[in-house]
């Protein structure tokens, strides 16, 4: 489990991500051949307003 190897070479990580959940978002992202920078960027900021909307779901 990559999140446990990362908190234990991190001991700080204990202090921010205090439960038992792990370090990483829900989600995914899938990509084939010819994915370059810019696509990377146009898809975290959608993932980003996304994350807003629910946000304001949630409220």
């Amino acid at each position: 489990n990559t999140s446990r190897s990362l908190r234990e070479k991190f001991r700080f990580m204990d202090k921010v991500y205090w439960d038992d959940k792990g370090i990483w978002g829900k989600g995914y992202f899938v990509s084939t051949v010819g994915i370059n920078e810019e696509i990377i960027r146009k898809y975290i900021e959608l993932q980003g307003k996304e994350d807003a909307g629910q946000a304001q779901l949630e409220l």
